[in-house]
């Protein structure tokens, strides 16, 4: 298999990392728009629906882009003399999740919002993502998401002769792992409205936290990396939110 890996449509090649990405995207809202349909709760007003889509949005990007400037800090400060427009690739999805998560919960304070809505998440983000990492593996060296080297038998040789552990394929069976046990662990438990999304956002961080010991990467502060620490923060902040919920309040069903 020669890297990356395109993929042919109507005799086009279009580059892996765009096709999954948009496939991923495509198949997270449409399964997010599928399992609000079959919610029993009232669905929020348009206007708040296009506040919260605005903060997750932003929140997001901003997010996305703040942690994967620090994550690269020497390659993308090398980047501002020569080319300062590229600063405006490279993203991470923890970066982006925290980020997300942020701007909901700002824009939720802002319009009084007291109700979770992330439940409905767990699916869409852990199947969005799989299909993604996707085209991280197929894209190969350039996407700077592959693993150290491994004598393992399943190593894969991207291109420069190293066969590496191939951490993309690593984390699209996860989160599918992750959001199959979340479903059915707690489907027969009554559980607060939230607390799947945050057992998610606990479980995927945490994972993060450990995968990127299989990669190369910065140690800027006690031998973690940014992603490391910024995966830290997340687990500590979905298992503080986790616990202070409203146990005794009603309950959410699984999706």
């Amino acid at each position: 298999m020669t890297f990356p890996v395109y993929v042919n449509l109507f005799g086009r090649p279009l580059h892996p990392h765009l096709v999954f990405e948009a496939l991923g995207y495509f198949a997270g809202a449409r399964l997010y728009f599928s399992l609000r349909r079959r919610q029993r709760e009232a669905a929020l007003p348009l206007e708040q629906n296009l506040w919260l889509l605005v903060g997750c949005v932003f929140g997001a990007w901003l997010g996305s882009k703040l942690l994967a400037w620090v994550e690269s800090f020497h390659h993308y400060l090398g980047l501002l003399h020569t080319d300062p427009a590229a600063l405006m690739g490279g993203k991470t999805i923890v970066g982006g999740l925290l980020g997300g998560w942020a701007g909901i919960e700002f824009a939720k304070a802002r319009l009084g919002l007291t109700r979770s809505t992330g439940d409905t998440f767990v699916w869409p983000l852990a199947v969005g993502t799989a299909i993604g990492r996707l085209g991280c593996f197929f894209t190969g060296l350039s996407d700077q998401t592959y693993g150290i080297a491994t004598s393992l038998p399943w190593g894969v040789d991207f291109g420069d002769g190293v066969l590496r552990h191939p951490t993309q394929l690593y984390e699209s069976g996860f989160v599918l792992l992750l959001a199959l046990a979340i479903h059915f662990g707690t489907r027969h438990r009554p559980l607060p409205a939230g607390a799947r999304f945050r057992l998610y956002f606990a479980g995927y961080f945490a994972f993060r936290f450990c995968i990127e010991f299989l990669k190369p990467r910065e140690t800027p502060l006690v031998f973690l990396s940014a992603i490391q620490l910024a995966s830290l923060v997340g687990v500590i902040l979905a298992l503080t939110s986790l616990r202070r919920l409203p146990w005794t309040a009603p309950t959410s069903t699984p999706n």
